[in-house]
């Protein structure tokens, strides 16, 4: 065991390192230079010095929401390593049940003779579509689903957002993504081995995703951070922007339950979720009035499974004034209030 607990800690440094990884060092580096034209925009006394400050303001990186950030990059990796990993869901049962019901729905697999540029085309596209897709859908319960929506709040919690921002997550939520990725993974292997059989590989760029690490190295990582980095209305109808991923983390009630999406933007506009940065020039990051209490580790791990557990149970059995509210019903009040 606690050669794992080692292994696991010694491979955190690798994460610069891997393509698959958001806080990759050329995801990181494309960022900076993204944040050169915001910060252009933003003075006429510009310096080196300047943007360095621009980039790393000690009250962003070094408040108690950022420590903490750094702190679950670390104990979510043990706690990961110590509990579900071994359990998690996997890739193969779900691609033979896929292939062995479109079997029977369709029969025999069409293998259809395409070229391989073809197919590798088209699986790449596969993979990063239905992982998009799934994505929402998850997030979209996290959001809708008041037990979930206690496990998520973790994540919404933060004051303030850096590219660390994407490791603070309560780990039974992280649980849930990595089953999604290999429910995604078996779903596609499965349909692309029922239409071209088993010669399936991906298009990759340093062992990711090629459009995953497009989409990476476009400003991915601008998304956590105080950086409003728009790509305009007309792409934000198609592909979901740094700022309008920083929309989503807004503490105004107008603006919960947004922007949903992880790379694509199709799918909020479908369930009527999309806002453009331009509709929402001016924000502050948090949970709002509904603020979270997650001022500590402790708070972070406990308090979710507490408040979830309780919105399991009849209202009746709650205590009225510890009633969980999902993000949903805390814009409906909102709403009101206005009125």
């Amino acid at each position: 065991m606690l050669e794992q607990l080692w292994q696991s800690l010694a491979a955190l440094p690798t994460y610069l390192f891997d393509a698959n990884k958001r806080i990759y060092i050329p995801y990181l580096l494309s960022a900076i230079i993204l944040a050169l034209p915001v910060y252009f925009a933003s003075t006429t006394a510009r310096s080196g010095r300047g943007f360095f400050k621009f980039l790393f303001p000690k009250q962003v990186w070094l408040c108690q929401s950022a420590r903490l950030d750094y702190t679950l990059l670390i104990t979510n990796t043990l706690i990961k390593a110590l509990t579900f990993a071994p359990i998690v869901l996997t890739m193969v049962p779900v691609a033979i049940f896929i292939t062995d019901t479109l079997e029977f729905i369709f029969g025999a697999p069409l293998h259809l003779p395409w070229s391989d540029t073809a197919v590798i085309a088209v699986f790449t596209l596969m993979l990063f579509i239905i992982d998009d897709l799934t994505r929402f859908l998850l997030h979209l319960a996290l959001h809708k689903v008041p037990c979930l929506w206690e496990i998520h709040k973790v994540h919404h919690s933060a004051k303030v957002l850096t590219p660390f921002t994407i490791y603070r997550s309560h780990p039974i939520e992280s649980y849930f993504y990595a089953c999604r990725m290999a429910l995604t993974q078996g779903i596609v292997v499965g349909f692309g081995y029922h239409l071209f059989g088993t010669g399936l590989s991906m298009y990759d760029i340093l062992g990711a995703n090629a459009f995953v690490f497009i989409f990476n190295i476009f400003g991915a990582n601008l998304r956590h951070s105080h950086i409003r980095f728009t790509w305009g209305d007309r792409l934000e109808r198609w592909f979901i922007s740094p700022a309008q991923h920083q929309i989503h983390h807004s503490d105004n009630p107008l603006h919960f339950d947004t922007n949903l999406g992880s790379a694509l933007a199709i799918w909020d506009r479908l369930f009527g979720s999309l806002i453009r940065a331009s509709q929402a020039p001016d924000i502050t990051i948090g949970v709002g009035k509904y603020d979270a209490g997650h001022d500590s580790l402790l708070a972070i791990y406990v308090k979710p499974i507490r408040l979830g557990f309780k919105a399991l149970l009849p209202s009746k059995w709650v205590n009225k004034g510890a009633k969980v509210t999902p993000q949903s019903t805390q814009l409906k009040e909102a709403g009101d209030k206005i009125k």
